[in-house]
């Protein structure tokens, strides 16, 4: 996996958690707001929404990098709707990110070469 690739994937991992709370919160201040006189639905919201454009866009880029699969990519933007999805993507992510490494430094000890 080259810098770009492994760069993209961190951006979509360290989006994919805050995203995910944020739309957490966001229903609980939808409840809130619906229950009683606490109205922070419109920050919340913003918030949520900017969080959510980050992921898109980091979604979109690290598919094009990583050449995933239609279903690959797809199953990644569905995580993102979902309330608590952002948390299995981050997940997975870290350990589709951990498999790169060991076989990059598995590629590396058969060519011989000695990592530091």
């Amino acid at each position: 996996m080259d810098l770009k690739t492994a760069s993209a994937i961190r951006r979509l991992r360290l989006v994919s958690a805050p995203e995910a709370i944020s739309f957490l919160i966001l229903l609980v201040c939808s409840v809130l707001k619906r229950t009683t006189d606490f109205n922070a639905v419109p920050v919340m919201g913003m918030v949520h929404g900017v969080l959510f454009i980050l992921y898109v866009i980091f979604w979109f880029d690290a598919w094009n990098r990583t050449k995933w699969s239609a279903k690959t990519g797809i199953w990644y933007f569905v995580l993102s709707v979902l309330p608590t999805g952002g948390f299995f993507a981050e997940r997975r992510l870290r350990r589709e990110a951990e498999d790169a490494v060991i076989a990059s430094r598995a590629r590396t000890a058969k060519e011989g070469v000695v990592g530091a």
